[in-house]
């Protein structure tokens, strides 16, 4: 099988660890862009690609390319590709556009103009066209427009890939799975220790957590996805794809903890960790965690996604407060991290965050930012020659 050009579309702020994870599978000429990693991979790398990838959104494979500063021009390149090879006469598709174009305002337009040039085609050629289907199509077409340039590719993948398939009971807030996946990766998580969400709520940073630390592939539960519609799916080679992925399935033996205080969470919790047939590695608690302590004796590892005033009412200056309270009094060796859209917010913790990192949560932007509590003070821990009180935040 030739290798091909894909891209992989991503949040801003994970391309190099989306980039890294491309290296790590086998992907060829990897180059990160901006929320968009391209590589290069054949049809069994674009099945494993759409399987394991954690911090991929889509997987789109490029089939042609033009310039088109009006919508005549637009419908010219359209026509010039032989879309007999993707699609039948009596097979569906539709057709989702990306604007960032003086030429083009309107991506319904632009949809409209492209579908045009596609049934067009069928119908002078056949007598007959495929109908557009926005729900479940055989074909996603992907038009992306940047000032003149007109990228037309196919959806590899479907319905956006932080739709893992575990997930179907849901809090107020729930963070987008690609969000907690990219979020666990960056603060550095491989499972290699005990781990905290004291603010869990559905359940999605523990569920990601442990399919990390166990190297189960993040798209394992999923239904489908949008390739095996396409005329060439290989289902044999699916198949030997996703068995090769199982066999790197590794033993996990620390503990995963999520915390909630509501009961509705921990139900909800419960059943998505279940679905995912991830309980035999992690607990779900009901817990407030403003009363907890540190149950593990070695480092603990903590991520989590507190409210901050969007879509849940709380009293912002005291709740932020009593975080850095608790992750001061009551947990010691312990590297916490979370993701906050109120930047305003940070201040109230108390507490000096060794990183922070720029994300953004939907179109919030947001900053992940890393608090280490360390055992004893920094001054004993300088002391004892474990290392420079001068590159450490000062949390006491």
């Amino acid at each position: 099988m030739e290798n091909f050009k894909m891209i992989a579309k991503t949040f801003f702020g994970f391309e190099e660890i989306l980039a890294k994870e491309l290296q790590m599978l086998g992907a060829q000429d990897v180059e990160q862009g901006v929320r968009m990693v391209s590589f290069k991979g054949d049809k069994g790398f674009m099945y494993k690609a759409n399987l394991a990838l954690r911090t991929a959104l889509k997987i789109l494979k490029p089939i042609n390319g033009f310039r088109a500063a009006n919508d005549n021009a637009l419908y010219k390149g359209v026509q010039a590709i032989d879309w007999a090879q993707y699609l039948n006469a009596n097979q569906s598709f539709v057709v989702d556009v990306t604007l960032h174009s003086d030429y083009f305002n309107h991506s319904q337009f632009v949809a409209l103009k492209t579908k045009d040039a596609i049934v067009d085609q069928f119908r002078d050629r056949y007598g007959k066209r495929p109908d557009v289907d926005k729900d479940y199509p055989d074909l996603r077409v992907n038009i992306h427009i940047y000032d003149d340039q007109v990228s037309v590719a196919l959806d590899t993948s479907g319905n956006s890939l932080h739709q893992r398939g575990y997930k179907t009971a849901t809090n107020i807030a729930p963070i987008n799975e690609v969000l907690a996946a990219g979020m666990l990766l960056l603060s550095g998580w491989d499972g290699q220790g005990d781990f905290l969400d004291p603010m869990c709520g559905s359940g999605t940073i523990v569920a990601e957590a442990a399919m990390i630390a166990c190297n189960i592939p993040a798209n394992l539960n999923r239904k489908e996805f949008a390739f095996e519609k396409w005329n060439d799916w290989d289902n044999d080679l699916f198949d030997t794809i996703m068995d090769a992925l199982l066999k790197k399935v590794r033993e996990f033996h620390y503990t995963i903890k999520g915390y909630d205080k509501a009961p509705s969470a921990v139900m909800k919790a419960k059943d998505n960790i279940k679905n995912a047939n991830l309980d035999e590695y992690v607990t779900i608690q009901q817990e407030d965690f403003f009363t907890t302590e540190k149950e593990t004796r070695g480092p603990l590892h903590m991520v989590f996604n507190p409210p901050y005033g969007e879509r849940l009412d709380v009293d912002l200056e005291r709740f932020y407060r009593e975080i850095g309270d608790t992750l001061k009094q009551g947990y010691p060796g312990t590297n916490a991290w979370f993701i906050t859209a109120n930047l305003d917010a940070l201040k109230y913790v108390g507490l000096k965050p060794s990183r922070k990192i720029k994300l953004f949560n939907g179109k919030l932007e947001a900053r992940l930012v890393k608090y280490e509590m360390y055992e004893g003070s920094k001054r004993t821990k300088f002391q004892t020659g474990e290392g420079d009180p001068d590159k450490y935040p000062d949390n006491y």
